[in-house]
């Protein structure tokens, strides 16, 4: 029996893709590891979407071709979005790879990992239409690689939106949305294995179910997911700032298994840089957004994401997002420095941002939403929320560690337990009363009560 390896790069949804690669595998008869230096074949699926990511691509795909060099794996597979942008380059460049599949042929791994199978002959579908992205459905074989009591569903595939720095649409395709059915069928499965957590991933969430003209599609969803008996907690990720409908947020508000938390990448918020982003809006209107949202569903934790040095980006408009960010004191930030891609509109704009600058503004955004973050955590000292329990931290075998509904996994911060009544007995997956005694900047300590 041949053994496989993956090695899964990027984000969750590239996550998703390669756990349905290994399912299809398994089901075929192959044999999964965690190990893919031990592996006969090595699938690397990469992501493409800034210079580090697509430099750690390289970087893997390079140390997967040594072990196939040094003997240690007969055949090499490389799959995601860096094929899809780069495939012919790839091909040139890389003889020792076997095998490459863009985002659009995850259908085709068993033909890649087929020996006696011609690779040349894989299907190459234009990315870019609605046809040629691919969507797996409930009935798909699929390995989950996360936490046994947490799963990712990826609800849509693609994405139409016009921003000037994202390369997505040219690697994922057009807008595509999953059937309502699918994603239910899906969720009671997920429910039966034990899962507790599901987040919902596309890259534009919000716009879930526009493509198949239905509407308020994605509260619709959520109010179904919190009717699963098994389910938990219900997480949405990736939602976009213009398609926050009063629908979603009254769904999240009066659905008591959806958690109360908002993943919504806002970029910036000065008018001119939302302008040269292709986003629009401008600082004004995403203040009426998070004063509405907030009041809509009370207690809420906001998430997003923004980008310093995008080109034009002069230092009043850093300064006006410091004080956006400063007045709307959001409870998770992350912040990224702007990323020249070829391709993208942004490549070809004028005024570019010295990357020097770039990171020194990304690191005094960072620095005052450390401030914030810590305020807000002090906040919620003496309180007691509801915890999912995830077993022995990350950081030390001596204490446990669980999320509370404002924490997404691996991207926002954690609550280390230290203390819990003598004859309880944790289990993974269970939600727990935990009264916080102590806060950080980003990380909360409390004990089980």
């Amino acid at each position: 029996m041949k053994k496989v390896g993956f090695v899964s790069l990027g984000c969750p949804k590239n996550l998703v893709d390669s756990e349905v690669m290994m399912g299809q595998l398994a089901a075929a008869g192959y044999e999964i590891t965690n190990n893919a230096d031990e592996a006969d074949t090595v699938v690397v699926n990469t992501c493409g979407f800034i210079e580090s990511a697509k430099q750690e691509s390289i970087d893997t795909i390079l140390e997967a071709t040594r072990w196939k060099s040094d003997g240690a794996a007969s055949r090499i597979i490389v799959a995601g979005c860096l094929v899809e942008r780069y495939r012919d380059e790839l091909m040139k460049e890389l003889p020792e790879v076997d095998a490459f599949i863009g985002t659009s042929q995850i259908g085709e791994i068993l033909n890649a990992a087929d020996e006696t199978f011609d690779s040349r002959q894989l299907t190459i579908s234009p990315i870019g239409n609605k046809t040629s992205t691919y969507l797996y459905d409930f009935d798909t074989p699929r390995i989950r690689a996360t936490d046994s009591h947490t799963a990712f569903i990826k609800i849509a595939e693609g994405c139409d939106r016009p921003c000037a720095f994202c390369s997505i649409p040219g690697m994922r395709g057009s807008f595509r949305s999953r059937r309502f059915g699918s994603i239910i069928e899906e969720a009671r499965n997920l429910g039966k294995q034990g899962v507790k957590e599901l987040v919902l991933i596309a890259q534009d969430s919000s716009r879930y179910g526009e493509d198949l003209g239905e509407v308020d599609a994605l509260a619709a969803l959520i109010r179904a997911l919190g009717e699963i008996d098994e389910i938990e907690w219900v997480r949405v990720m990736y939602a976009y700032p213009t398609h926050i409908s009063d629908a979603f947020l009254a769904a999240i508000a009066e659905t008591p298994k959806a958690v109360k938390y908002l993943d919504m990448p806002l970029q910036h918020a000065s008018r001119n840089v939302l302008k040269l982003m292709k986003r629009g809006g401008t600082r004004e209107s995403l203040e009426k957004l998070i004063k509405r949202v907030r009041e809509s569903v009370p207690g809420i934790t906001i998430r997003t994401t923004f980008i310093t040095g995008f080109p034009g980006e002069t230092s009043e408009d850093f300064e006006e997002l410091m004080e956006f960010v400063r007045n709307c004191r959001f409870d998770n930030v992350g912040v990224f420095t702007y990323s020249d891609e070829e391709g993208t509109p942004a490549f070809d704009l004028p005024n570019k941002v010295d990357p020097r600058v770039a990171k020194q503004r990304r690191n005094r955004l960072m620095k005052e939403q450390a401030k914030i973050s810590r305020q807000l955590n002090k906040a919620k000292v003496g309180g007691t929320f509801k915890v999912i329990f995830e077993g022995l931290s990350q950081e030390s075998d001596l204490l446990f560690q669980g999320r509370l509904e404002g924490q997404t996994q691996e991207i926002d911060g954690y609550i280390l337990i230290n203390d819990m009544p003598d004859d309880l007995q944790p289990k993974v997956g269970e939600i727990y009363d935990v009264k916080i005694t102590e806060a950080h900047d980003y990380d909360l300590i409390g004990m089980i009560v």
